[in-house]
């Protein structure tokens, strides 16, 4: 890999030991024992307090001070350093990447399917990612009906490899300095984690966005009788468990969505048909899928000792 977690630009670091909290405390001269970002958010507390929320804020709109909105902002931005790369990644199971080996027709039909402008590149399994594909790459040889090349991984770009431990705001760093805007989330064993896009840093501040290309959003957990759910596999755990049963949000491993417990339980990508087994009793079936990532899951209910023949 041609950037490993370890070789992290230096000049990127945000570190907050040198960044921008105790540059403002300097400048305020805010030395005592209660940090800048204590009193930011105390302040914030303090006008919310005292002016509560008013119709105009709740449009959006401002009202002589900050707004409802910019306020949400400040906090998270004031909390936006707790944050690692684990925290806002895209998990595994839910990449969508190519296989070096498939077709440039194959190529064009995931970009055309997917609508994302970035892909990982992996060879034989999405723990060897070597490379990104970008659409304006692609996109001039097709306006163009010029002919493919022979190989299409010639138009590979690299990535960032960042650990999963390393803090959000340095991720953003260091796609700032490289002027690369995705990154490969790895684990200890230099495995694929999850992704991470420029856009999934800046929603960490500025919430959700959306484009005209986004869909409707729709119910990720749907009852479909006798107990059992039909899930995608991008459902949050804290969902499940709130809407299904707390024990199966119940995990050591860091894994946030549904999908991702499917693949802690298998420990592997599992195939469609799948059956795993929750410590809970519940069983897990994979529905949909492919051989990169889980799409589909449904739940099974567990047995009950009067239903056991």
């Amino acid at each position: 890999m041609a950037d490993s977690p370890s070789s992290a630009s230096s000049s990127g670091d945000a570190d907050s030991s040198s960044g921008l909290w105790p540059a403002l405390r300097k400048i305020l001269k805010l030395e005592n024992a209660r940090s800048l970002r204590e009193q930011l958010e105390e302040a914030i507390d303090e006008h919310e307090d005292e002016n509560g929320t008013s119709a105009a804020e709740d449009s959006g709109q401002q009202r002589g001070d900050l707004s409802r909105v910019e306020r949400q902002m400040l906090r998270n931005l004031l909390h936006f350093s707790e944050h690692d790369a684990d925290d806002v990644a895209v998990p595994r199971g839910e990449i969508i990447a190519v296989d070096a080996s498939i077709s440039w027709d194959e190529l064009v039909a995931a970009f055309s399917e997917n609508g994302h402008s970035r892909m990982p590149v992996y060879r034989e399994t999405l723990d060897d990612v070597i490379g990104m594909i970008h659409i304006k790459d692609v996109f001039p040889i097709i306006a163009n009906a010029a002919p493919p090349p022979a190989d299409w991984t010639t138009l590979l770009r690299q990535p960032l490899y960042v650990p999963q431990a390393r803090g959000a705001l340095d991720v953003l760093a260091d796609m700032r300095a490289r002027r690369v805007h995705l990154a490969i989330v790895v684990d200890e064993f230099s495995g694929t984690d999850g992704l991470i896009t420029i856009e999934d840093l800046v929603e960490e501040i500025v919430g959700e966005i959306e484009d005209e290309h986004d869909e409707t959003p729709e119910a990720l957990i749907v009852p479909i009788g006798e107990g059992m759910w039909d899930c995608d596999a991008r459902a949050e755990l804290d969902d499940v468990a709130e809407q299904v049963d707390p024990r199966l949000a119940e995990v050591e491993e860091a894994v946030d969505t549904l999908g991702g417990l499917a693949f802690v339980l298998a420990e592997a990508v599992p195939p469609v048909g799948t059956m795993l087994e929750h410590p809970s009793g519940w069983r897990i079936e994979v529905t949909a899928g492919d051989e990169t990532h889980v799409k589909r899951l449904r739940l099974h209910p567990p047995v009950t000792e009067g239903e056991v023949q």
